[in-house]
């Protein structure tokens, strides 16, 4: 199901800051030689990413799916000068062109990339997070976000990406495991009285959640 008009989307590209060159070479690189590239965010939902990032200036962030590193250089961009970020990936293939791109980055010193499953490096980490992107196996979502959110600080910020899930969500029934899985994760996260959540239609649905004061 096709959710977002494609003129409505290359519109919105247009008048949206335009990504530095790296990032550009990034994105251009992934759709040109990656198998599964329509897993890659699309330039304004990236950008997206690096204003939230920018607005918020975290001195922690994590990420859940590095995929080839394009959303990771976009969630750095407002890093405090003593600040990490921290990517984890469980494909090493992904993980290696991830790590070459983040290499020729101004930002490599601060990015620290794990491979391997996400359930059992983030309770290593011992971090309080200022902002989280979770973009991985969407059956893992939920365990994702309760091991994050007692870890979460009091002005963090977690970003869900595919909460649409092509459109499948909107479905009677809904069909697939993913489809499923991300269904259950929205009602979870919107009756949970910890915290308090926007939905954003942007390219494949954003969510934003932060705790409740």
């Amino acid at each position: 199901m096709e959710l977002i008009n494609p003129l409505a989307e290359e519109y919105a590209a247009l008048f949206t800051s335009p990504e530095d060159a790296l990032l550009t070479e990034i994105h251009q690189n992934t759709i040109d030689t990656h198998a599964h590239a329509h897993m890659l965010s699309s330039r304004t939902q990236g950008k997206f990413l690096s204003f939230i990032s920018t607005i918020i200036q975290p001195k922690f962030v994590l990420e859940i799916g590095s995929f080839t590193g394009f959303s990771a250089l976009c969630l750095v961009q407002g890093l405090q000068n003593d600040g990490e970020l921290h990517t984890i990936e469980l494909r090493e293939e992904d993980a290696s062109i991830a790590k070459k791109n983040f290499s020729i980055s101004q930002w490599n010193k601060k990015i620290h990339l794990h491979i391997g499953n996400a359930l059992e490096i983030i309770p290593t980490l011992p971090f309080e997070w200022d902002l989280v992107f979770i973009d991985a196996d969407k059956t893992g979502y939920l365990a994702y976000y309760e091991l994050i959110l007692p870890h979460l600080s009091e002005r963090g910020i977690i970003i869900v990406d595919n909460v649409l899930f092509h459109g499948q969500v909107l479905e009677e029934p809904i069909k697939g495991k993913n489809a499923v899985a991300i269904h259950k994760f929205n009602e979870y996260v919107a009756h949970d009285p910890r915290t308090e959540q926007v939905l954003l239609t942007l390219r494949d649905g954003l969510m934003l959640i932060k705790k409740k004061k």
